[in-house]
């Protein structure tokens, strides 16, 4: 029993790895996302980094990237940049894509 006992630990520890790297590149990708938007909404500097982080913060209120698009979306409009919602999904899926990229890379 012990062989299916490892197996399965084996098992456990890949899935909370795969967790832990999906959290993280979650909030990588939120971070370039509210850069490249704090980028189309003027801000620089300090003001695009604390803009970034905000982003990664509004990630919390639920499950999904539904808070992280509404953030954006509300955030976008009001600084009236026009931006579809098919453009901003894309380039939360593209930056998804570079997160986990970068974050497989540094391991």
């Amino acid at each position: 029993m012990s062989g299916i006992d490892d197996r399965e630990k084996g098992f456990e520890n890949k899935f909370a790895h795969d967790q832990e790297i999906e959290f993280k590149a979650n909030a990588r990708r939120n971070k370039l996302v509210g850069l490249w938007a704090a980028e189309l909404m003027d801000l620089d500097g300090p003001d695009a980094e604390a803009y970034a982080k905000s982003v990664i913060v509004a990630d919390f209120e639920e499950a999904g990237d539904d808070d992280v698009f509404r953030k954006l979306r509300g955030d976008l409009d009001a600084k009236g940049v026009e931006l579809s919602d098919h453009l901003l999904r894309k380039q939360m899926d593209d930056l998804l894509i570079t997160a986990r990229e970068q974050i497989q890379s540094e391991g």
